[in-house]
């Protein structure tokens, strides 16, 4: 299978900032997606920055991220497949209101991607150790 390179567009670190905390904002009022972050997230100003970090290094590549997305969603226990459309919905609905549609386009594309991953990752956590993943 051929990877595809990220999409391009233009984007400063503060957009990706207020892109960020914009997000957080409408996660935080979401009746379903609210008491799955407020179940791990305990200091958001630091939640958002590391966030921001990891967006920083997807999109500029630029370094600071620590971490990984698929354990840290893997271990939350409280994330399931479901939860994926609400949570790119509210993030697209973020970058259009925020950015240029083509910033917008771009990195909901890059979100996108992402999602469809951890939504694997979290719909292959009850099967057997060695089973193959499902891929729907």
């Amino acid at each position: 299978m051929t990877t595809l390179p990220p999409p391009r567009f233009e984007i400063t670190e503060a957009e990706i900032d207020r892109v960020v905390a914009r997000f957080y904002m409408r996660v935080r009022a979401h009746p379903e997606l609210a008491p799955i972050f407020a179940a791990h997230v305990g200091d958001w100003p630091a939640h958002e920055a590391k966030i921001a970090r990891f967006w920083k290094g997807a999109i500029l590549h630029k370094p600071g991220y620590e971490g990984s997305p698929m354990m840290a969603h893997r271990r939350a226990g409280n994330v399931a497949p479901g939860h994926f459309p609400d949570w790119l919905g509210a993030f697209d609905a973020v970058l259009r209101a925020e950015l240029s549609p083509e910033a917008a386009a771009g990195w909901s594309a890059l979100a996108h991607r992402i999602g469809q991953g951890l939504r694997m990752g979290v719909s292959d956590m009850g099967a057997p150790k060695g089973a193959v993943p499902s891929l729907r």
